[in-house]
């Protein structure tokens, strides 16, 4: 489906987590504003989007962010319900009060000081038991390095092999306890993504490749929520960042995960 709506601040969505049984979203924009939403749904097919709350981000002083620093990305909500957002630009973490949109900053990584401007910290994960997971969009390596950070601070968790052309833009641990991991590209034709699943249990990561798009199958699709309903099955929710041009789409897809 496409989700539209007419308030100036709309769009550019980049980050979302979908609660469990699929009823209720939260959603980031990169120009810095929260969104919570009710999910409509005949059965489980998506049919409207209805937005309940927004609000813009703030620093810890009740300044409205602004740039460079309002480059929103990544978003990620603990088990204890607690919100966390990723900028690129000037790369960081922080944890959002989503009632008044006030933000309070994690303490960064060294390694973030060495990230291009517009390729940084753009997937954000969480894990059940509340430890962060984040990685950059570019690496120069044959790897994309995946931080981790818990109460020891930060350390490297994993090294993600690349494949083909994809870039890292999104993240999520399903109910399975797999990371999920959106890629994108961009190719003359327009977009493809890509959707890889690790277990960083194993030293071998047991990369499965779950999709993989021609072409201009999809929009920009940058966000990701792996979420499980009432009967147990596992759902993919994907949303496009429109990037605020009137010919794109804030797109929004959902796929069943077939356990094999």
């Amino acid at each position: 489906m496409v989700w539209s709506e007419k308030a100036r601040w709309f769009g550019g969505i980049s980050g979302v987590e979908v609660s469990s049984g699929g009823q209720h979203m939260t959603a980031i924009t990169d120009r810095g504003h929260v969104i919570e939403a009710v999910l409509k749904r005949e059965g489980s097919l998506l049919t409207r989007i209805e937005i309940d709350h927004e609000v813009a981000l703030h620093n810890s002083t009740g300044k409205r962010l602004s740039k460079p620093f309002i480059d929103s990305e990544g978003l990620a909500i603990g088990p204890d319900g607690s919100v966390y957002v990723s900028f690129e630009g000037q790369h960081r973490l922080a944890t959002v009060n989503v009632g008044n949109g006030i933000t309070t900053p994690v303490p960064n990584s060294l390694d973030f000081e060495f990230l291009n401007e517009n390729s940084g910290l753009e997937a954000l994960a969480i894990t059940s038991g509340g430890t962060l997971f984040t990685l950059p969009e570019q690496s120069d390596a044959d790897f994309f390095p995946l931080f981790s950070y818990g109460d020891a601070g930060w350390s490297l968790a994993a090294r993600i092999p690349k494949k083909g052309p994809f870039l890292p833009v999104g993240a999520d641990f399903g109910p399975d306890g797999l990371f999920y991991m959106l890629e994108r590209t961009i190719t003359l034709l327009g977009f493809r993504s890509q959707i890889r699943r690790f277990d960083l249990s194993k030293p071998e990561l047991g990369e499965q490749l779950l999709l993989q798009t021609l072409p201009s199958r999809f929009d920009n699709l940058e966000a990701i929520s792996v979420w499980q309903d009432a009967q147990g099955k596992t759902f993919i929710t994907l949303i496009a960042d429109d990037n605020f041009i009137p010919i794109q789409r804030t797109q929004v897809v959902e796929f069943e995960v077939i356990q094999q």
